[in-house]
């Protein structure tokens, strides 16, 4: 299989030197890739509408125009498996990246042997199919994949399943809808299914989410969800 990889940085120096070790990992460790470089966010998202199919994006978080932050976050609204590998000079950023599920975050300058290990790490995981579900929604059969699904709510007979890209609402009772899903989910309250994977802060009466969504606990529902969120992590 050939790698399409994409390196975004606003900086020539650095497009060139990311480049350089990019093609050597792939050299040393066998995998054919194809290296596409973008001197801005901008830049890349006009190539990304002619073909989205990237497999591993090399982001810089600090650039002029759209930030690598922000651009991740377009792309996982836009559903991309792409496995995304945040480069820095300030630790300050390093909380930034859970909500986009970013692989990994590499420090400038550049070590070359910790981003040789992520790029294997990064093809490791794009060999594995993740978690999914299929559901039928507006006469659309669609394909889910968990790491989207921030929450589901139900009311009467029916669940909306909340993700960064919008809502799905279809005809479903919330037990049975659990049931298709990963341990990876909790019911949270007799209306609420949430990812773990989504969560940021637990209260005794509340779960807040990454995007700032807070859900209602139901009473005694904290420690469990207390220790399933520390195991998870």
């Amino acid at each position: 299989m050939k790698y399409k990889i994409a390196i975004c940085d606003d900086e020539q120096g650095q497009i060139e030197n990311i480049s350089s070790l990019v093609s050597k990992w792939g050299t040393q460790s066998g995998h054919m890739c194809d290296i596409y470089t973008f001197l801005s966010a901008e830049a890349f998202l006009f190539e990304y509408e002619e073909q989205k199919t990237f497999d591993i994006l090399l982001l810089d978080i600090e650039m002029k125009g759209i930030s690598g932050i922000d651009l991740a976050r377009q792309l996982r609204r836009d559903n991309s498996r792409a496995e995304i590998v945040f480069i820095t000079s300030h630790f300050e950023f390093f909380g930034e990246g859970y909500e986009v599920d970013a692989l990994h975050y590499l420090m400038k300058p550049l070590s070359p042997q910790k981003l040789n290990a992520v790029l294997s790490k990064a093809v490791e995981r794009l060999s594995v199919e993740p978690p999914s579900v299929i559901i039928t929604c507006n006469n659309e059969t669609i394909k889910l994949y968990e790491s989207n699904i921030i929450y589901i709510e139900a009311f009467l007979h029916y669940i909306t399943i909340h993700t960064p890209r919008g809502e799905y609402k279809l005809k479903e009772g919330i037990s049975s809808f659990k049931n298709k899903l990963s341990d990876d989910f909790y019911r949270i309250h007799r209306s609420y299914l949430v990812s773990l994977k989504h969560i940021v802060r637990i209260s005794r009466t509340a779960v807040h989410t990454h995007n700032g969504i807070v859900l209602p606990l139901a009473r005694g529902k904290y420690d469990d969800i207390n220790r399933a969120f520390i195991d998870r992590n």
